[in-house]
């Protein structure tokens, strides 16, 4: 059986119809507070199975050994984490909290009840802004002061999860640099789903077209990039959860070559903001309401990945492309509003 957690949420949902798919076992475990529990049954709808499904915090110490004691779990993809940068710029010390003593709870109970395989969701938020000479951004590139609270916890995480590792020789695992995940699954049953105000950029593009939004702030239109908007790497979250699968099961099976890894996990290539604007307009047919206005505290300017390593040492590509990432994040838009989100209130 395979836990995990976050499996409710935006990747995690996507991550647990992958391993379904492919033959496992699942443990969902989240806390709802970016999330439904209905999810749940979207995924059972998808994928054929229902996954077994925990509410609770993995902050809570005690609560995390139980679920080792009740569950025979083989190895773990950890999702849970506070994740939007804005927010833990004025909260630093809920994401501290929720993502370190997360991560120290789940490692102490692998220890002890001999499971040996995580997959750490991280982020290339590690980076920081990579300097000129280090864009595209390999997996050998300096990871720098953190321009945001988010931003450290992924970073101090990979640190305690790589200590925990080489201390026992028990435990092995990999983290996941990943850029920036949009899109949907195709049967528009599962999607991003943000609780409360959009923190990324997609799901505030799609509610806008929706109505639901007045209209889109850009935030900065004065960076050194060619149409002065930020430039991320998108991935579709399909091709992101199919890593996670081929990741573990590096592990699972004892393919990797140190008991510790780390890969970027991107398309390698760049888009701005407008960019990833004009996309959807063209793949939804519909016009956006935009205003660019100051910048906001905590972004990056401009990153992308080198996907050599990703692609060759773990045997993974991304296959879809920008067009692919906004046309699926709005069918599953117009989905959720016309018809799921109807469905629950009746």
């Amino acid at each position: 059986m395979i836990l995990v957690t976050g499996g409710a949420g935006y990747i995690g949902s996507h991550t647990t119809v992958v391993l379904q798919q492919a033959g496992y076992e699942v443990l969902v475990v989240d806390n709802l507070s970016n999330s439904e529990a209905n999810v749940i049954d979207r995924i059972e709808k998808i994928s054929g199975k229902r996954p077994a499904f925990e509410e609770m915090d993995l902050v809570d110490t005690a609560k995390v050994d139980a679920l080792f004691t009740k569950y025979p779990i083989e190895g773990i993809i950890h999702f849970a984490a506070s994740k939007a940068v804005g927010e833990s710029v004025q909260k630093p010390l809920l994401y501290y909290r929720n993502n370190l003593q997360s991560l120290m709870n789940l490692l102490e109970s692998m220890n002890k009840h001999g499971v040996k395989n995580i997959v750490f969701s991280s982020s290339c938020t590690v980076y920081g802004q990579p300097t000129e000479d280090n864009l595209p951004v390999t997996e050998n590139a300096p990871v720098q002061v953190a321009l945001s609270p988010y931003g450290n916890t992924k970073q101090v995480c990979e640190e305690i999860l790589r200590d925990t590792i080489y201390a026992h020789e028990n435990l092995q695992g990999v983290a996941l640099r990943y850029f920036n995940p949009v899109g949907a699954h195709e049967s528009a049953l599962i999607g991003e789903l943000p609780i409360g105000v959009p923190q990324n950029l997609m799901p505030f593009i799609t509610q806008t077209a929706m109505g639901l939004r007045q209209g889109l702030k850009v935030f900065g239109g004065d960076y050194q990039t060619p149409d002065g908007t930020c430039i991320r790497d998108y991935i579709h979250v399909m091709d992101l959860a199919k890593a996670h699968l081929i990741a573990l099961e590096r592990f699972m099976k004892s393919n990797f070559k140190k008991r510790f890894e780390w890969f970027n996990l991107g398309t390698g290539t760049g888009s701005s903001v407008l960019e990833v604007i004009q996309s959807f307009e063209k793949m939804s047919g519909e016009q956006l309401a935009y205003e660019i206005v100051d910048r906001r505290e905590g972004d990056i300017e401009q990153i992308w990945a080198e996907t050599t390593i990703a692609n060759e040492e773990l045997g993974w590509t991304s296959e879809l492309t920008l067009d692919d990432m906004t046309a699926s994040a709005w069918k599953w838009e117009k989905y959720y509003n016309e018809v799921l989100k109807p469905q629950a209130e009746a």
